[in-house]
C-alpha cells in the first residue's frame, strides 16, 4: 500500500509539505528576515536608513524584541515537526565528505537521504542554536521589561554575543536561500507543498523508497 504523500499523473507529484508546515516556515522566515533588518539598522549608523521600514528608530527598536518572540515561538514549532527528521545518521557524514558531487549535479554518487539531507540537517541544528541564543541574550537587554533582572555586565556580554550569534544566522540563512535557489524545485515545495516524483528520486530517493512502501511522514500533520 503505497503513501498518500504519493499522486500519480503527468508527473506523478509528491505532499512534501502540508499547509500548516507551509505557514509556520513563513512566519519564521518573514520574522527572522524582519529582525535582520532592525537589528542592522540600530547595530550600524550607516545602516539605520533601514528604520524606514518600521517606520523610524523608535518603532524598529519597540518592534524588535517582540519579533523576537513571534520568531522564537514560530521556530519552537518548526523544531517539534522536524526535529525527528534531522536526526543525525551514518550516511550524513559520508553525504557531507562528499558534498561536491551536488555541486556538479553527480548526486547519483551520494547515499540515499530521506526527507532531509546533511546540508539542511545542518542547516536545522544551526538555526536552532542560533534562534536559543538570540532569545536568551535578547531577554537578558529586554530594558523595558527585564532591566533589573541582570547586571550591566552582564548585558554587556550579552550584546556581543546576541550581535556575534545574529550575524552567524543571517550568514546561515543566506546558505540556506542559495541552496534552495541553487536545487531547482526546493523554493517551490515550500510555496505549493508538492516536488515531482522524478524531483524527489534525484534528491531524496530514500525518502521516495519509504513512501512508496506506505510510509508517512511524522510532520506531515494533514497531507494537502
Amino acid at each position: 500500500m503505497r503513501s498518500p504523500q504519493l499522486h500519480s499523473g503527468a508527473p506523478a507529484t509528491v505532499d512534501r509539505y502540508d499547509r500548516a508546515t507551509r505557514t509556520n516556515h513563513w512566519i519564521t522566515a518573514i520574522s527572522f528576515v524582519l529582525l535582520a533588518l532592525s537589528g542592522l539598522a540600530l547595530y550600524n549608523p550607516q545602516l539605520f536608513f533601514l528604520t524606514g521600514i518600521f517606520g523610524g528608530g523608535a518603532n524598529a527598536r519597540a518592534l524588535h524584541p517582540i519579533i523576537g518572540v513571534v520568531l522564537a515561538l514560530s521556530f519552537t514549532g518548526m523544531f517539534l515537526r522536524f526535529r525527528k527528521g534531522n536526526v543525525w545518521k551514518p550516511e550524513d557524514t559520508v553525504w557531507m565528505k562528499d558534498v561536491s558531487y551536488v555541486v556538479s549535479g553527480e548526486e547519483e554518487n551520494l547515499p540515499e537521504v530521506e526527507k532531509f539531507n546533511a546540508g539542511q540537517k545542518v542547516v536545522f541544528w544551526a538555526m536552532t542554536a542560533a534562534i536559543t541564543l538570540l532569545f536568551v541574550t535578547g531577554l537578558i537587554v529586554w530594558d523595558e521589561y527585564l532591566y533589573d533582572l541582570t547586571s550591566i555586565p552582564v548585558k554587556r556580554i550579552a550584546i556581543l554575543a546576541h550581535s556575534l550569534v545574529a550575524t552567524l544566522a543571517i550568514l546561515v540563512l543566506i546558505i540556506h536561500v542559495y541552496a534552495a535557489i541553487w536545487v531547482q524545485g526546493s523554493f517551490g515545495a515550500m510555496l505549493k507543498g508538492q516536488v515531482t516524483a522524478g524531483w524527489s528520486w534525484r534528491h531524496h530517493r530514500k525518502w521516495l523508497r519509504r513512501l512508496a512502501r506506505g510510509g508517512v511522514d511524522d510532520d506531515m500533520g494533514s497531507v494537502r
